[in-house]
């Protein structure tokens, strides 16, 4: 029995070192009081009081909820094409490998730069106005290219496409071949094998995926700043420009917030798809 725990104490002190330390601490202070000039060591319902008395709030959180998701529907759409093509179109392993490895090339860069490289595509004098502008299918730039909520979800989708294409790429690599030629065997088109047989399979992939990038985007300040040039406003937005004015108690209770929420969507999650089964 000692040795039980001996072998499960450095991880859980890594857990509470790293993970479970830092709530603790963004808890605590999110009860603490402040001013223009100092932190108050306190325990009041101030910030949480401001935080659900504002209207604001609840628009910046169905911002939120609206990037969330368009990014995690263009992704599943993208996320699950490009694994049903690796899984069942490629019968070679070698090349299965080398095109999966292909689709993570842009990781080598860093998310900032692959954000900034649009930039140059989606301006007004960009390659994509100066293209439809040659083709004369418009007069003017299209000023909702960039700086826009359209410019936000495609940096989105953009960075977070392979975190659904990975979990679903390996369900469909777990599904067997068998099934799927018993299907054909019995009558069954290629959309009645995908929607009855493929989809239902890959439902802890999917599962998984859309964790990853419903996580990944409601905690995400930079892409929404970057790309819409400051003009929309998400939750990740409100806590980094409250944390910009020092007001640390008051974007400690944004993160509590947000935590829970964030909770609650990954626990719904995991009580409609059994994830064990991938795991």
């Amino acid at each position: 029995m000692m040795t039980r725990y001996l072998q499960i104490t450095p991880l859980l002190l890594v857990l509470g070192l790293f993970f479970i330390g830092p709530i603790l601490i963004i808890s605590i202070v999110s009860f603490w009081d402040y001013n223009e000039f100092s932190l108050i060591p306190d325990f009041v319902w101030t910030n949480y009081q401001e935080l659900f008395g504002s209207q604001v709030t609840y628009t910046i959180y169905l911002n939120t909820f609206k990037f969330t998701l368009l990014t995690w529907l263009c992704t599943f759409l993208i996320g699950f094409s490009v694994a049903y093509f690796l899984a069942f179109h490629v019968r070679s392993l070698s090349w299965q490998m080398a095109l999966f490895l292909l689709c993570t090339v842009p990781f080598l860069t860093s998310n900032i730069i692959r954000m900034i490289a649009w930039i140059p595509v989606l301006g007004r004098h960009g390659l994509v106005n100066s293209g439809l502008q040659t083709a004369g299918i418009i007069d003017q730039p299209l000023d909702w290219l960039l700086y826009s909520d359209f410019a936000v979800v495609l940096a989105f989708v953009h960075l977070y496409t392979l975190f659904m294409v990975v979990p679903i790429f390996n369900s469909m690599m777990r599904i067997d071949r068998s099934l799927i030629e018993a299907a054909y065997d019995a009558g069954a088109s290629g959309w009645q094998t995908l929607w009855q047989i493929i989809l239902p399979l890959c439902k802890p992939g999917i599962a998984i995926g859309s964790i990853f990038v419903i996580t990944l985007v409601m905690g995400d300040f930079v892409t929404v700043q970057t790309m819409s040039g400051g003009q929309s406003a998400s939750v990740g937005v409100a806590m980094n420009n409250k944390r910009a004015l020092l007001q640390y108690p008051a974007a400690a209770a944004d993160a509590m917030v947000l935590l829970v929420t964030v909770l609650i969507i990954v626990a719904l999650l995991m009580r409609a798809v059994n994830i064990r089964k991938e795991l």
